[in-house]
């Protein structure tokens, strides 16, 4: 009996040894490592398959979204294709899409922007593969026939730009979905009427913008037509040189859910004792539309 105890007892030591043994610094540095790489592993893989944050860069979709809104965009909605991908794995030779979903009219997308170094843009689905988009004195047209338009008033914030008030203008597409934008110009800008904008670039590029016959953008196959919910400030696919119609391959995924939001214009970024009232408390959680 007296061997037996004595044997746990020196089986309980070593064990409460073993347990106090300290890890050496190179073992502390490789258990750091491990946790980085697995901590950055985690978050590709859920970037690239399940959403990604992006925030709002310039005032193109105002009023609905804003300069510094930060939204996740949902991959799975659409597929996958490159540009699913970070960078610089964008730029590889990979074409088409995996589980491919067109999206809806109305769907407000992320997509790369070829035509600007492949920069990520978020605009606002207008025209899918077969439409035509016309665009008469500020009125949309789709497939001929005009998008219900109710005027709402002036006043709206977006128009800094050109030193004047917005006038806010209420749309309803096709399928339902409805939604507001902004016109600085009056129905007079740069884009809002299409038979003058084809007039201005058809002698520059008469490829894009031929002459002839009726002054409409057709979508082709495998492309979207995007357009910007601030109307005179926002660059899309109504300049077929900016932007032009969009590959499908070349959506990154749909805007989701805002996460958080911040007016930068309230607090610079050293004024920390601002941040508190910069934030837009009542914005976090929305749902993007």
């Amino acid at each position: 009996m007296r061997m037996w105890f004595s044997s746990r007892s020196a089986g309980a030591e070593g064990m409460v040894l073993k347990e106090k043994r300290k890890m050496t610094a190179a073992e502390e540095a490789w258990d750091l490592l491990k946790t980085v790489f697995y901590a950055v592993a985690i978050a590709l893989v859920l970037r690239i398959i399940i959403f990604q944050p992006f925030n709002i860069p310039s005032g193109s979709m105002k009023p609905n979204l804003l300069v510094g809104d930060f939204l996740f965009v949902s991959k799975p909605a659409y597929g996958y294709s490159r540009a699913s991908l970070i960078w610089p794995l964008t730029r590889l030779p990979i074409e088409g899409r995996i589980f491919p979903n067109v999206p809806e009219r109305g769907d407000i997308i992320v997509f790369k922007n070829r035509r600007d170094h492949n920069k990520d843009y978020i605009k606002r689905v207008i025209g899918v593969p077969g439409d035509t988009i016309e665009m008469r004195a500020g009125l949309l047209l789709i497939n001929g026939e005009p998008v219900k338009r109710e005027y709402l008033g002036s006043g709206a914030e977006g128009c800094e730009r050109f030193q004047t008030e917005a006038q806010s203008f209420r749309e309803t597409l096709p399928n339902g979905v409805t939604y507001v934008t902004l016109e600085c110009m009056a129905d007079r800008g740069d884009l809002d009427d299409t038979a003058l904008v084809f007039q201005r670039y058809a002698r520059a590029y008469p490829e894009d913008y031929p002459q002839g016959g009726k002054a409409q953008y057709v979508v082709p196959d495998g492309r979207l037509f995007m357009m910007g919910d601030n109307r005179d400030n926002s660059r899309d696919s109504r300049d077929l040189n900016a932007v032009g119609y969009v590959p499908l391959e070349d959506v990154v995924g749909k805007a989701d859910r805002l996460f958080f939001s911040v007016d930068g214009e309230r607090a610079r970024i050293w004024e920390i004792w601002n941040w508190p009232f910069a934030i837009r408390y009542g914005r976090i959680l929305d749902p993007v539309k």
